[in-house]
């Protein structure tokens, strides 16, 4: 991939989130409003179903290519996510989370800093791990407390609609800029 390809389409990269993505090794994401549009499918039976999006997908295997690990945390349950985290051999996947911050810590730090961690996330859950990564990035659907807290990248797609490709594209992006 080159930058000059991607500029047009991701716009307003700046040198510090290039940097930043560059030393990232554990991607963490939310899931509704990030991995999906945020939509609740609930059947006559009460079965829930989500929409995942298949370029994300992509994106998250090739980084996986990468060596970067791939993690969720998400404030909710469902059967659905651990279904398509098993799809895309997500092995960390933490769901029912209220303390997202504390879950990292519990979960994370041993192995990975501040600095070397990603979170996207769009919601008031999500602020307190977004205020501590190396590269805090929302979508532009998300929560406007999230916005206001300036992350270091907002993404040009909304959730579920290419928003972590777009994730996936800049640390892709980042990594080999920096070979």
């Amino acid at each position: 991939m080159e930058l000059e390809r991607y500029s047009a389409y991701m716009q307003n990269i700046s040198t510090d989130t290039l940097a930043r993505a560059s030393k990232i090794s554990l991607l963490i994401l939310d899931v509704d409003g990030v991995l999906t549009d945020g939509g609740i499918y609930i059947d006559e039976r009460g079965e829930e179903s989500k929409k995942f999006y298949a370029q994300d997908g992509h994106g998250l295997l090739l980084i996986k290519n990468l060596g970067i690990e791939i993690a969720i945390i998400s404030g909710r349950f469902s059967k659905a996510v651990e279904q398509r985290g098993k799809e895309l051999g997500i092995k960390n996947i933490i769901q029912d989370c209220r303390d997202k911050l504390k879950s990292f810590n519990d979960n994370f730090s041993q192995k990975y800093s501040y600095s070397q961690t990603c979170f996207v996330g769009d919601d008031i859950v999500d602020s307190n791990l977004l205020s501590k990564v190396g590269l805090s990035i929302t979508v532009p659907n998300a929560n406007y407390i999230n916005h206001t807290a300036k992350p270091h990248w907002i993404t040009p797609r909304k959730g579920g609609q290419g928003a972590v490709r777009d994730v996936c594209d800049l640390i892709c992006i980042a990594k080999k800029s920096v070979k």
